[in-house]
């Protein structure tokens, strides 16, 4: 019986093996996915919430409303009524400022009227601290 040891010269080393071997690194990335998909929990696409049951009860008192027109032609109105000026604005709007309740503040721009005025109603509506502002009708702005 002989064993086969190498040629016998020193001139031709065994081959070296350069590939790693992945089976066993792929197993365990196997095995770790696995348990994550097991371990995670089951995702709802709903959200559970407990809505009140009934109507909501109707308010106290109903809030004034304070109507403020801008027509094609850049004239304000305060409840259809035309305003000189507009430090008549700014009083009128100190005015109702300084009331408990703050009335509501809505402002009806028309499509042709000037932006510079719509926008100078805003900013004395927002410095003089009137917080309940709404823009009416601009639905006319949709083409």
């Amino acid at each position: 019986m002989a064993m086969n040891v190498g040629t016998g010269g020193a001139s031709s080393d065994p081959d070296v093996m350069i590939d790693i071997n992945t089976t066993p690194l792929i197993d365990v990335m196997l095995v770790l996915l696995v348990m994550l998909i097991i371990t995670l929990p089951i995702q709802l696409h709903s959200v559970n919430l407990n809505m009140p049951v009934g109507n909501p009860p109707p308010p106290l008192v109903k809030p004034e409303v304070v109507k403020i027109d801008v027509d094609g032609v850049s004239r304000i109105y305060w409840n259809a009524e035309p305003l000189a000026d507009r430090g008549e604005l700014a009083a009128k709007l100190g005015e109702i400022a300084l009331r408990e309740p703050q009335p509501e503040l809505h402002i009806r721009p028309d499509k042709f009227a000037k932006y510079d005025v719509v926008a100078n109603v805003l900013a004395n509506a927002q410095r003089l601290g009137l917080t309940k502002v709404g823009i009416v009708g601009s639905e006319q702005f949709v083409e």
